[in-house]
């Protein structure tokens, strides 16, 4: 470890006097350039767009001069956080964007940390020095140098590790941050990253990288940092094509959620497995049992059947009458046009129009037979064209298609899924060799609202759509048909313009005078009148089922079904992910304990794991109870090394059961806790546990977050209070995980409260009246 040189405020320090003086001037570029900026777009929406690619163009400026200023915004804290000097003489300053002098050189002010030059300050050790005398931290806040940190890398102020951390810069300055008071957002580690995490960062590996790394080793802010560094490095690719970041739960997407605009980026689009279906917002509960059958790869012929089970036969001849005669829809006619097609190998919606073409031919040819037959000898009378007419009359006869589209109808995912559910007889023939009871998991109610609809769903939905064929070619071919009537009623216009143009007009100034129709024509009026909305790419990628993006990151992907596997895998069809996850944290019963099983279906061999090994959250003598647990989990798993220990002893209070829930919130609420404080309790306890926290009279910031072990992934509280901890394991086959997880989300204390006995890896811990 490199000998730190920690320094208060101090205006005598010259240090601090040098590198406010830099600060200043940086500050007053970015000044400078915000100004511009603002300047520059103002004009830019003052500007009349004339030709659609004088819009256009209008269009592409005014959203790189808003995503400017909300990079500038975004990086206005802790600027300038870095310095490096190296040994032919060099001063490098580093920050979170990069920024150039205004002068007649284009000086570098500052360096952006994802600019390679930027590499060595979370690369460099006293061991490897990477070229670098002296690393500086800076620490500032509202524009003014705060604190000064100096590690000298070589000569005699230099010192290797001798805690066992020898991959860990400034320990010093990530303590600290460590120490430092939860707020209920998570903060970026732009300041702090280290070196196991940095080589992930900037893997220039372009398939699959797996995460793999026990709690607190930072690797959601690795997978958002890669985010970032992706897009500095590939923003040609990656700003068309998008960042799709998938998390466990929109408590942890709101917890990230302000890491990306601090680093200089805003277009990533961030989900929850039940937001990826659009116009779906799936957050209804439902038992784990459930969940995991949902899961099962075996769904995927439960739906194939659930749609072929809507491509039905008629009981009887169905008679439809046409023009004054009769004819009869029956089996025959239905099942020869189904088979056509079926053998099309086309979606189900998408098979429609090859199924009514075979139904309407045949019943044209019938109906032509019974009315066109020569008496003498049976031949036929009408032509080819009287039948192709007689067809054509029957396509527009809305009696006869609805019968037929009764046997082949336009599909939609949610109707489907929630007839099938609804539909205990429907279910049990979609599901043969099932057990009931595991038919019971997936039977609800019928419903008309999405509300009932749980993330679990959202995989089926996907599923369902890629067998209709759902919100593509029709989509495509609704925006087709709107752009005609566009277009006809813009030459309507113009028709009428030109009928109702002046007929007593002198020859010799009747070219002086332009009309509407000498300046405009029907395709350029229809698009004036069609409203277009200026959105990022990660917006319009939220809409868009079918949108396939540069790059996914999955976040406690552990926890996918292999079903919701299938879904994210048609978002990334180049296979260019980022899987974090630790399958020692495996709670859900439909989740994978199996990297190569989740990944090698899709992608065999061509898939590397990297892990993080050091501990930053959690304290040593927290992490030594949920070692313990670990070990239950999986013999052969070793827990992350903490990188601190902070002194303070977790500590279990045993109550009665029915004082269980109000002892919990008093211990929440201590006066001598300070920071964010977490309170996880078994899914029976959430409902009472949330009412008494809500009954509290205090500020909103000081109230304590009720979680679930499946709410908490990746979060992280100054206090954890854990409650019954033998419940937390009872309540799931993977309850020791559960526990694993609870045990491993305080940064500084953690107290059990319990009214059975503790289980054997906590049995131990100090206990408290």
């Amino acid at each position: 470890m490199s000998t730190p040189d920690t320094h208060p405020v101090d205006t005598a320090d010259p240090r601090v006097t040098e590198e406010q003086d830099h600060l200043a001037e940086v500050y007053a570029r970015l000044d400078r350039m915000r100004a511009t900026t603002r300047r520059r777009l103002s004009a830019t929406l003052r500007e009349s767009a004339g030709t659609p690619q004088a819009q256009s163009e209008r269009e592409s400026y005014e959203r790189m001069y808003v995503e400017d200023l909300a990079k500038f915004d975004a990086a206005e804290h802790n600027l300038y956080f870095g310095r490096l000097d190296l040994e032919d003489g060099e001063t490098r300053r580093i920050g979170r964007i990069g920024i150039l002098n205004d002068d007649a050189a284009d000086t570098t002010l500052l360096l952006d940390w994802r600019a390679p030059l930027s590499r060595a300050f979370y690369l460099a050790t006293p061991a490897a020095p990477e070229d670098v005398v002296r690393r500086r931290h800076i620490r500032t806040r509202n524009r003014q140098v705060r604190t000064v940190n100096d590690e000298l890398l070589t000569g005699d102020g230099a010192s290797l590790d001798d805690l066992g951390h020898g991959d860990v810069v400034n320990e010093s300055a990530l303590v600290a941050a460590m120490n430092t008071a939860r707020t209920g957002e998570m903060t970026d580690i732009v300041e702090t990253i280290q070196r196991e995490q940095d080589l992930i960062i900037r893997s220039p590996h372009r398939g699959v990288t797996v995460i793999q790394g026990g709690p607190g080793t930072g690797k959601t802010a690795v997978a958002l940092h890669r985010a970032a560094y992706l897009l500095y490095t590939h923003r040609e690719i990656l700003s068309r094509s998008g960042i799709l970041i998938i998390g466990p739960n929109s408590d942890f997407l709101d917890y990230i959620g302000q890491v990306l605009p601090s680093l200089g980026e805003s277009g990533v689009l961030l989900a929850t497995i039940g937001e990826m279906f659009p116009g779906v917002h799936a957050t209804a509960e439902e038992a784990r049992e459930t969940r995991e059958v949902k899961g099962r790869l075996a769904m995927v012929d439960v739906l194939k059947r659930a749609v072929r089970a809507q491509e039905s036969l008629p009981r009887k001849p169905i008679p439809v009458s046409f023009e004054g005669y009769t004819v009869e829809v029956d089996s025959e006619l239905i099942k020869v046009a189904r088979g056509k097609a079926r053998s099309s190998r086309k979606a189900h919606n998408q098979a429609q129009t090859v199924f009514l073409r075979s139904a309407l031919d045949g019943l044209a040819a019938r109906h032509a037979k019974a009315i066109g037959s020569s008496l003498l000898d049976g031949s036929q009378l009408l032509s080819s064209a009287d039948i192709a007419d007689i067809r054509s009359d029957m396509s527009r006869d809305p009696d006869i298609r609805e019968v037929l589209l009764e046997f082949w109808p336009t599909l939609t995912p949610q109707d489907l899924l929630r007839d099938l559910f609804a539909d205990k007889a429907g279910l049990r023939k979609c599901t043969p060799g099932w057990s009931d009871a595991e038919r019971a998991t997936l039977h609800r109610d019928g419903s008309d609202d999405d509300r009932d609809l749980a993330p679990a769903d959202v995989p089926l939905l996907d599923e369902l759509a890629e067998l209709i064929g759902f919100g593509t070619a029709e989509a495509e071919a609704a925006e087709r048909e709107q752009w005609r009537r566009q277009l006809a009623e813009a030459q309507d216009a113009l028709d009428i313009l030109t009928g109702s143009a002046p007929q007593d007009l002198e020859d010799e100034l009747d070219p002086e005078i332009l009309m509407a129709y000498d300046l405009i024509d029907a395709e350029q009026l229809a698009s004036r009148q069609t409203q277009t909305t200026r959105a990022t790419t990660a917006e319009r990628a939220y809409g868009d089922r079918t949108w396939t993006f540069g790059h996914v990151i999955v976040d406690e992907a552990q926890e996918l079904s292999a079903m919701a596997w299938r879904m994210v895998m048609r978002r990334i069809p180049n296979r260019w992910m980022t899987i974090i996850g630790d399958t020692a944290q495996t709670g859900d019963l439909a989740g994978t304990t199996s990297w190569g099983q989740v990944l090698e279906p899709y992608v065999a061999k061509r898939w590397q794991l990297r892990e993080l090994t050091v501990n930053y959250r959690t304290p040593s003598e927290i992490m030594t109870y949920a070692a313990r647990v670990l070990k239950t989990v999986s013999p052969s798993m070793s827990a992350p090394t903490s990188l601190r220990s902070n002194g303070i002893e977790p500590v279990a209070v045993q109550v009665r059961v029915e004082n269980m829930v109000a002892t919990a919130v008093r211990e929440a609420t201590s006066a001598e806790l300070t920071g964010l404080t977490g309170i996880v309790v078994p899914d029976t306890l959430l409902r009472e546990t949330s009412a008494a926290v809500a009954a509290l009279d205090v500020d909103d910031d000081a109230r304590p977050r009720v979680h679930t072990v499946t709410t908490c992934k990746g979060l992280e509280f100054d206090t954890t209070v854990v409650v019954e901890p033998s419940a937390l394991i009872g309540q799931s086959p993977r309850g020791h995980s559960d526990l694993y997880v609870a045990l491993t989300r305080s940064t500084q204390r953690l107290v059990v409260v319990h009214a059975t006995a503790l289980p054997p890896e906590l049995a131990d811990m100090p206990a408290r009246d």
